[in-house]
């Protein structure tokens, strides 16, 4: 059983990044889910980032770190998209991580240090033909590349946010795989 803190992505802590908790909770792990957005959710990319934007990216991100702080040093730390920077961060720079996802983005490892930390596994998921994966796809090749410990996986097609089921980009089939491949990551960090 892993510990892990879930970060939402940009339009918010969803029902279907709530599902996609439950999910893993089903599978005998503890899962925190911060909304860090106080209860709001968005219709668009674009208008989550403007709601971001005003409050300050790095507000947001210390409130992600702050609702990690009371849970203990050995914890995954996953995210969607913009909840990524925040699990990276924290992944890379916090003492005692178990382990990381990454789902819809990954960041120069060099933004929070010099290397991935050894000893530390990594997931990374997203989709190919996704038009923000493919900005972070250098990087997310560059990290698992430089570690044994990281895997890459990439599916067919170009929605972003795939795996969060309240959406229209929600992908069931490869959203089924990701999980398999999460549960199984979870269950030998």
């Amino acid at each position: 059983m892993a510990e892990v803190v879930l970060y939402h992505h940009i339009r918010g802590l969803t029902d279907g990044v709530r599902a996609f908790a439950d999910d893993l909770r089903q599978a005998g792990h503890i899962v925190h889910t911060p909304d860090l957005f106080d209860g709001r959710t968005f219709a668009s990319i674009e208008d989550g980032f403007g709601f971001a934007r005003t409050k300050g990216f790095d507000v947001i991100r210390e409130r992600g770190a702050a609702a990690a702080d009371d849970l203990g040093p050995e914890l995954v730390y996953a995210g969607f998209s913009f909840g990524v920077t925040i699990a990276q961060w924290l992944a890379q720079t916090r003492p005692g991580a178990r382990g990381a996802v990454f789902i819809d983005s990954c960041l120069p490892v060099t933004q929070f240090g010099e290397a991935w930390p050894v000893g530390v596994p990594v997931q990374i998921h997203g989709k190919e033909g996704d038009e923000y994966f493919d900005e972070d796809l250098p990087a997310a090749r560059e990290l698992a590349g430089a570690t044994a410990t990281a895997e890459l996986f990439t599916y067919p097609g170009d929605q972003h946010l795939f795996a969060d089921s309240s959406l229209d980009a929600y992908d069931p089939e490869a959203s089924r795989l990701l999980m398999e491949r999460v549960r199984a990551f979870l269950a030998s960090v």
